[in-house]
């Protein structure tokens, strides 16, 4: 099979395929705005891009949650399924590609990809005896397991003792290959903190996994014995490379792997990383596939400083905080506010301050108020001058010129909060900008160009700060382009980085909206 080599004019890039356990959750959530903010930078880029997101639909957890419920797993998964990609509608993600593991085609792919990694001499029957926990789908050491035999992950849940006959993945056969691939490419897992903890685990040697169960009846069979049903994950993560298949391609792997394989980038929290930073690679290895270009694991989410759950009753629910405060706050705070691949707090009265300070107050009422003036000193509600009569060492000019690339550098290492802080920083010294030279006292002095400069250097710094912001907040970026004079809408349109992401771009021939508030100051909920 001929793998047609990456260019550097396509991105793939994909958001874990969600378990459908139970409705999404924040976490959930976290990720794919992330993964949608980056897609939408790599579009500005004039990259070819694909977003993949989907859900993760077999097993034994979903299989005891259907039968909870009474309901069969297909219907279950269907309304689960559901949840997610309208979850994603109110979070405005821009995906290309939702793949569910259910799907038919999918599993014509896990077949063959078995049938290869069976025909490497990789897969063996063996007994399996040990610890599983039915919320990771996953088998644990008995040295991770907390008091009580409980789960490390899920604290609550006790693991179940398993003695059964499975079929093996030869995992430990690719100990050497792996950790020489991690030194060739010390970038392919991503941040440091995680690339160590994988280091650690492997550096204590590879055990061969199971891959299969019996008396798991919802899942796709063992080709080679079909009273086995395949391990969850070794299915799930397949669904990668299903989802690159166009809509008319038959499902085959040449088919799949043809246009943008390998995948650039792989999203995922934490507590997934060895799936996807062990095992996957080893997969693919057996495969004889090329392996991903990147994984990135981000860190948890708490609440007020507490970890999430149900027991506490301090959950957060995604589509109630989206309802209230709308996709762009909820998108610009989590990226924001919290370092990618660090734990992060979420805290609705800082969530309503930061909010307030830097999209209302600094951004928000900078355009407001700066468009009133041109509309009440300008005639015509137009501005008589371009970039060309801004002096060389006009303190916005010089923050701005270098301002897109910084910017471009923050996005393409995941840095989403210093994006944000830069952009912000020539917001801030707009507003300070504007206050030194007081345009109101210069107009009343007759000064009409020295007017006209002060408020271009202000409006095309906003239009500059929009544009960078625009993968965080497409709406308001939209909103405030609409304002300045172009027809933009950053959610259907990609305005080319290497033109909007220059300071000086604004021109006098652009014909200024009226001032509309981009974001209206919310006000903190009242305590009962």
């Amino acid at each position: 099979m001929n793998i047609v080599a990456q260019t550097e004019k396509t991105f793939a890039l994909t958001t874990p395929l969600y378990y459908v356990n139970d409705v999404p959750h924040v976490g959930s959530a976290y990720t794919t705005m992330a993964a949608d903010t980056l897609a939408r930078f790599y579009r500005l880029l004039g990259r070819q891009v694909l977003l993949i997101t989907g859900t993760d639909e077999h097993g034994q957890k979903i299989q005891r949650s259907a039968e909870t419920l009474g309901k069969a797993p297909q219907e279950f998964c269907d309304q689960i399924s559901a949840s997610f990609s309208s979850l994603w509608d109110l979070l405005n993600i821009r995906y290309d590609r939702f793949i569910r593991t259910t799907s038919p085609r999918h599993e014509a792919i896990v077949q063959e990809f078995f049938q290869r990694v069976w025909s490497s001499g990789d897969i063996y029957q063996g007994q399996q005896k040990g610890w599983y926990c039915v919320s990771c789908e996953e088998f644990k050491e008995e040295r991770d397991l907390l008091e009580g035999n409980r789960c490390p992950i899920h604290t609550n849940k006790e693991v179940e003792w398993r003695d059964e006959q499975n079929y093996f993945f030869r995992l430990s056969k690719y100990q050497t290959q792996l950790e020489e691939f991690y030194q060739a490419h010390p970038d392919f897992i991503q941040p440091e903190s995680r690339r160590n903890e994988v280091f650690n685990f492997v550096g204590q040697g590879l055990q061969d996994f199971s891959i299969s169960r019996i008396n798991v009846s919802w899942g796709f069979p063992v080709p080679a014995d079909p009273k086995h049903t395949l391990y969850v994950w070794f299915d799930a993560l397949l669904g990668y490379v299903t989802a690159l298949l166009d809509a008319d391609d038959t499902p085959t792997l040449e088919n799949a792997l043809a246009k943008w394989w390998p995948i650039n980038l792989h999203l995922i929290g934490k507590d997934i990383l060895r799936f996807h930073a062990v095992y996957w690679p080893a997969m693919l290895m057996s495969a004889n596939l090329p392996l991903p270009e990147k994984v990135f694991g981000h860190g948890f989410l708490t609440k007020d400083g507490q970890k999430m759950g149900k027991s506490l009753g301090n959950t957060l629910d995604p589509i109630a905080l989206l309802q209230r405060y709308g996709s762009d706050a909820v998108r610009y705070y989590f990226l924001k506010e919290i370092e990618f691949g660090k734990d992060g707090d979420f805290n609705e009265i800082r969530f309503i301050n930061v909010l307030n300070a830097d999209l209302a107050n600094d951004l928000g009422n900078l355009l407001n108020r700066t468009l009133n003036m041109v509309k009440k000193y300008c005639a015509e509600n137009a501005l008589a001058v371009n970039h060309q009569a801004i002096a060389a060492d006009n303190p916005l000019q010089n923050i701005g010129v270098n301002l897109g690339e910084k910017v471009k550098q923050a996005y393409e290492s995941l840095a989403f909060n210093q994006a944000c802080e830069a952009v912000l920083s020539l917001v801030q010294a707009s507003n300070k900008y504007i206050d030194d030279q007081a345009p109101w006292t210069l107009y009343k002095q007759g000064k009409q160009q020295e007017v006209e400069i002060v408020l271009y250097a202000v409006l095309e710094s906003v239009r500059l700060a929009a544009y960078l912001l625009s993968p965080v907040i497409p709406n308001i970026s939209s909103e405030i382009y609409q304002q300045l004079g172009w027809e933009v809408n950053f959610n259907e349109q990609t305005p080319s980085f290497a033109t909007h992401a220059q300071w000086g771009l604004l021109s006098n021939q652009q014909t200024l909206g009226k001032p509309q508030p981009i974001f209206k100051r919310i006000e903190p909920p009242k305590n009962d």
